[in-house]
């Protein structure tokens, strides 16, 4: 969770983190407003290092709300700010690094619908895929030591299975269709418990996470 005036190295961290988490929304969003990928890479990757360097973290309080609203707003104010002054992004010296996967932004961000959606827009749909895919591969890694489950079973909770998927996984694993439906449920719960514990690490009040939730799942769903 996101914790008001908090100089420790902890928090710096934690920063960083949700920096390199959500590299990927905030490239679709500097994309969507006209740069080519190169200067897009360049002012995301610019943006997030000032961040870290001027340690806006302390800038976050219980008042402002969701770590999603502030870094879209800060990145229109950065990208504002760049172009006023018409410099390049140069960021060196080793001191502070982000990591991401360049080509990876770029497909991803391809694969928005190319109709009229506002870079706001574009930025929340990745923000809400971003969340759910983090939330996944925590699962994933969860299920690492047991591959029974993350075989046969995980593939129903992420929806990836045929219809007829219960009776195989039920014969594969030779238990009955009522405890691989358990199973599902079970695993399914979970992941819903990580989701939210996802969406909690973004925003400063615990009371915000049910309407994040509802939030981004409506935005996956349009």
């Amino acid at each position: 969770m996101l914790v008001a005036g908090d100089d420790r190295q902890g928090a710096r961290d934690a920063l960083s983190s949700l920096c390199e988490a959500y590299w990927g929304p905030l490239y679709s969003f500097v994309r969507r407003r006209g740069f080519a990928p190169d200067d897009a890479q360049d002012l995301t990757q610019g943006f997030l290092l000032s961040l870290l360097e001027r340690a806006d973290l302390r800038r976050v309080h219980p008042q402002a709300g969701r770590f999603r609203s502030f870094l879209c707003a800060s990145a229109k104010h950065f990208i504002s700010n760049e172009m006023d002054r018409a410099k390049a992004l140069k960021r060196g010296g080793g001191a502070i690094t982000i990591s991401f996967d360049a080509d990876e932004a770029e497909s991803r961000y391809r694969l928005e619908p190319r109709d009229d959606l506002d870079p706001e827009k574009v930025f929340e749909r990745r923000w809400a895929f971003t969340v759910m895919r983090r939330a996944e591969a925590r699962l994933v890694e969860e299920l690492s030591d047991r591959r029974p489950d993350l075989e046969h079973v995980f593939p129903l909770v992420a929806g990836t299975g045929p219809g007829s998927a219960y009776a195989d996984v039920a014969t594969a694993l030779g238990i009955s269709e009522d405890a691989v439906k358990m199973r599902v449920h079970r695993l399914r719960r979970r992941f819903g418990q990580i989701v939210r514990e996802e969406i909690a690490d973004t925003v400063a009040d615990p009371n915000e996470v049910d309407d994040e939730l509802r939030y981004l799942l409506a935005i996956i769903r349009e």
